[in-house]
């Protein structure tokens, strides 16, 4: 098993009071996120700077309220941001029983009331658009997203999902879609500069 990257020193400053929660998510990733089909071999020597931190740098972005984290998998950024932010209310929704059975243990394990866990495809979601926002993460390209995200979303709430470099061309992809699902102002916003070796970036969105 592949050694586990040394917390950063910037971690206590992104999480606060809430850090040995994090670093409790961390360890329990790193030891069995492998051999569970979490991460791939190459993730623990870059879980702290590539997927924890990536994910909570963002959790200011987040108005109090009820968050989707659709694809949520290792609970990536879903419970890590659940860590960050215990003002909110996450509902951490993944089709995959492997993956369900980790987030529910973790919940359990954190001692996460602010956290709900439900088994599903987004696009089988049938509760309708009530969540104040949606995030996910390394789930899909955004013209493919916006179809199973948008639809969760209450009038006025909002997208804030995670992307990467191409983040930029993807919303220029996605015109047609962010037209038909009424999704207004896309725009990029990098989170974390001066605090990350590589910020993050997500795209946000209005929907309406």
């Amino acid at each position: 098993m592949s050694e586990i990257e040394s917390e950063p020193a910037v971690a206590e400053r992104i999480f606060g009071e809430r850090i040995e929660l994090a670093r409790q998510f961390t360890a329990a990733l790193g030891e069995h996120g492998e051999e569970r089909g979490l991460v791939g071999p190459l993730e623990p020597p870059r879980l702290w700077s590539r997927h924890i931190l990536n994910s909570a740098v963002i959790a200011p972005l987040f108005s109090p309220g009820r968050v989707g984290d659709v694809g949520s998998g290792a609970g990536l950024p879903g419970l890590v941001l659940a860590i960050a932010r215990p003002d909110v209310q996450w509902v951490l929704i993944e089709p995959m029983e492997r993956r369900v059975a980790w987030l529910t243990e973790q919940v359990d394990a954190l001692g996460l009331d602010n956290v709900e866990v439900v088994r599903a495809r987004a696009e089988d979601w049938r509760f309708g658009p009530v969540l104040d926002s949606v995030t996910a993460r390394a789930v899909s390209a955004l013209r493919t997203l916006v179809p199973i995200t948008a639809p969760l979303v209450r009038d006025g709430g909002e997208l804030i999902l995670l992307k990467g470099a191409s983040a930029v061309n993807e919303i220029e992809a996605a015109e047609k879609q962010l037209r038909k699902f009424r999704v207004t102002n896309a725009r990029v916003e990098v989170v974390g500069e001066g605090l990350l070796p590589e910020p993050s970036r997500v795209v946000r969105a209005t929907v309406r």
